[in-house]
């Protein structure tokens, strides 16, 4: 086996063996499961970096072999689909060492440690699928893997969320499956890239495969939280807040707006599905979804179910930058796949840090937080003004682009939907900054905290606090390098000009 097929083989086997090897090693092997977890995060990282270097250089990387005649298991790596496997790793790494802090003590740590490295292994493997078929096994795995986290406290609510969080991804699976096949009779065994295929059937085939579309849609839109297929998402917040951070910054509802990008470049042809109509669609699916998702997070009055609902709204952008058809549209929305990625696993490992800490999950529960865990607070307030889009923090660039997008695909109306969000994320953000920093509360003797840990030496325990911080940095970072060289602004921009709007 030649190395360009080694290395993507490498880079899913990293969390693959250690998914294997965590569940072969006993519950009381803390410090060995430790290390495993850590160091196959750190491998990840470094191989998907390896293969980024190779790809700018004109690398090719991928496998590919029959599974039965006119059907192959493929893997190939583009710069697409290394922008997710990329924010997978690093957010894996800043997750597990999250995991590894709050579930300390707690039962079951090698059954949600094996999940949670079947769960990133999944998502690793969407991210290097090289034909929908590799996709969609990925895709189901994802959905098993992840059932056992949302499950995992065993609680009646926690086990009644994971049966809705099963029904919705199990239909999700059977509509993809159909799309699937039905595609597969009609092109053959074709691959990602190949996207003169649909376009050059027959047009009397054009109904039917705007049907499919929509079916493929409905496929991808339970894991991207669309409305009205996003009612799993809230309900999963009972998962501990690691395996909430997962869901909404990387694994579930990111593959699902990942497969939506993959429908519309590598499978239709952003030409060819602009030429269907099924675009404009999109873009008002994404509108009703980006507002409704808004106003719902404004009427929450806990924390996780708040920003739980400001995900519905916030990855709808990446849905909606895809549908203005236009290369400033594209950016924005492949951009926002990871900077959304960056700011809202900041806002869930904070999240995580206050119930930990304090007992806190409810938001009028935060008054006066900012002076007792003022690092957490710190890290929470970047990103919400990152979801704002208030600049320099990274959002403001996904919302900028998206409104230039608008005006260059002649859709003004869709300013319209960007302003009424960030008007909504202000008011559903700021009073819970201003009871962070502004309102008096325990720290300053009124009242007590719901459950207070003993305070130690740092605010939390480092394993909580480091990653919150770092998240909440690069998120800072993204958007003040932004010009810089490997940003995801100009990754995402790589990805349009070479592989997507030139003939």
């Amino acid at each position: 086996m030649t190395a360009t097929a080694l290395l993507p083989l490498a880079t899913l086997g990293s969390s693959l063996m250690t998914a294997v090897l965590i569940f072969l090693l006993p519950e009381q092997a803390v410090r060995t499961r430790t290390l495993l977890n850590l160091a196959a995060a750190v491998v990840k990282i470094v191989l998907v970096a390896w293969m980024a270097l190779g790809l700018t250089a004109g690398q090719h990387y991928g496998l590919s072999f029959p599974v039965v005649d006119g059907l192959s298991f493929v893997l190939q790596v583009d710069k697409l689909g290394l922008a997710f496997a990329g924010l997978s790793s690093l957010l894996w790494l800043f997750t597990t060492i999250y995991a590894i802090g709050y579930l300390e003590g707690s039962p079951n740590r090698r059954r949600f440690f094996g999940f949670f490295s079947l769960c990133v292994a999944s998502t690793m493997g969407v991210s290097l699928a090289g034909n929908l078929f590799t996709l969609l096994i990925f895709y189901e795995l994802l959905t098993v893997s992840t059932y056992p986290l949302v499950a995992h406290r065993g609680t009646p609510q926690a086990l009644a969320a994971a049966s809705v969080y099963l029904r919705y991804t199990l239909s999700a699976g059977l509509a993809l499956l159909l799309g699937m096949v039905a595609l597969q009779v009609l092109g053959g065994d074709w691959r990602f890239g190949e996207r003169t295929l649909l376009s050059g059937l027959d047009p009397a085939k054009r109904p039917l495969l705007i049907g499919l579309f929509w079916l493929l849609i409905l496929g991808f839109g339970v894991k991207a939280a669309l409305v009205p297929l996003h009612g799993w998402l809230p309900r999963a917040m009972v998962a501990p807040a690691p395996v909430s951070a997962l869901l909404h910054a990387v694994a579930v509802v990111k593959a699902g707006a990942f497969g939506i990008v993959r429908l519309v470049y590598d499978v239709y042809g952003i030409g060819f599905a602009q030429s269907l109509g099924v675009l404009d669609g999109l873009v008002v699916i994404a509108s009703v979804t980006i507002v409704y998702g808004s106003v719902r997070a404004l009427t929450q009055q806990e924390l996780k179910p708040r920003l739980a609902f400001s995900t519905v709204s916030q990855v709808s952008y990446i849905v909606l930058g895809i549908g203005l058809f236009g290369p400033l549209g594209t950016i924005a929305a492949l951009a926002h796949l990871i900077h959304q990625g960056l700011m809202k696993v900041t806002l869930f490992f904070c999240a995580g840090n206050y119930a930990e800490e304090l007992g806190i999950h409810r938001i009028d529960e935060l008054d006066g937080v900012g002076r007792r865990m003022p690092l957490s607070s710190l890290a929470f307030t970047l990103g919400a003004l990152g979801m704002i889009g208030l600049p320099p923090v990274v959002g403001f660039i996904s919302k900028w682009l998206l409104g230039l997008g608008a005006v260059q695909a002649g859709k003004p109306w869709v300013i319209a939907v960007l302003v009424t969000s960030t008007l909504l994320n202000m008011a559903y953000f700021l009073p819970i900054l201003h009871r962070l920093w502004f309102r008096p509360g325990p720290a300053r003797g009124l009242g007590d905290w719901p459950g207070e840990r003993k305070p130690g030496g740092l605010e939390t325990s480092a394993w909580l606090l480091l990653p919150a911080l770092a998240t909440a940095l690069l998120s800072l970072m993204a958007g003040m390098l932004a010009g810089l060289p490997f940003s995801p602004l100009q990754w995402a921009t790589l990805v349009v000009r070479q592989e997507y709007l030139l003939p």
